[in-house]
């Protein structure tokens, strides 16, 4: 049965991807990014998978946009994919932090996430299979960190980690299971010509990951492949 998949940040990168992946099942596709006017790669999908592909305006910053999605997905979601986020200054040491900075990446990494999960939650429960998916990163891990640094992405990941298993456990009883997922390193504008993985390699193991996913599983941090991270 075709799946409805609402996906942020769909026009480049990961979430290009996971768009491309899902219409090749036969999906229906609500694709948000900021500006549809210059997704070309986007556009070029909607020519060929017609109204399987509705391309969607969204800021996941700005309240106003956030609570008129209601309104422009008028049927069951049956996965949520918060994809958007930004990595913010990279080079930043301790004495170095701008707050204002800071709060920008919270903004998108962190409370975006949760005020989209509240705005379509209803239509997610009413759903077949119910899944929420929140894009982390390993570097959210405290466990795993080793080198330090990066402290406001890392931060804004780790936050939303905890978001995502809260959720796990307060959702459980209206049968939505919460995915938190690391996609690899991966070769897009944010990983870098440095990264080990390419998008499509990535994105064919979160999916197998999502379809994985259930109210047993809920709430775990995965990597792409499967395994699980540390907290």
């Amino acid at each position: 049965m075709a799946k409805v998949i609402v996906i942020t940040g769909a026009n480049r990168g990961l979430g290009l991807e996971f768009c491309r992946q899902y219409l090749a099942g036969g999906n229906k596709i609500y694709a948000c990014c900021r500006s549809p006017e210059k997704a070309f790669d986007l556009l070029g999908l909607k020519q060929s998978a017609g109204d399987r592909l509705e391309i969607v305006p969204l800021d996941v910053s700005n309240s106003v946009m956030l609570n008129n999605l209601p309104h422009i997905i008028s049927e069951p979601v049956d996965i949520l994919i918060n994809n958007a986020g930004v990595y913010g200054p990279r080079d930043k040491s301790v004495g170095q932090i701008d707050p204002h900075e800071w709060n920008e990446v919270l903004k998108v990494n962190t409370i975006a996430p949760l005020m989209l999960i509240q705005v379509l939650l209803d239509k997610v429960i009413t759903s077949n299979e119910k899944k929420i998916i929140l894009m982390s990163s390993r570097i959210a891990s405290i466990e795993d960190n080793q080198k330090g640094g990066s402290y406001i992405y890392r931060s804004s990941k780790t936050a939303l980690n905890a978001i995502g298993k809260s959720l796990a456990v307060d959702l459980k009883d209206q049968g939505v299971s919460v995915g938190i997922v690391h996609p690899g390193w991966v070769l897009t504008d944010m990983g870098g010509a440095n990264a080990l993985i390419d998008v499509q390699t990535s994105i064919n193991g979160l999916c197998k990951v999502i379809e994985n996913l259930n109210l047993t599983n809920s709430g775990q941090f995965f990597n792409y492949d499967g395994s699980g991270i540390p907290w």
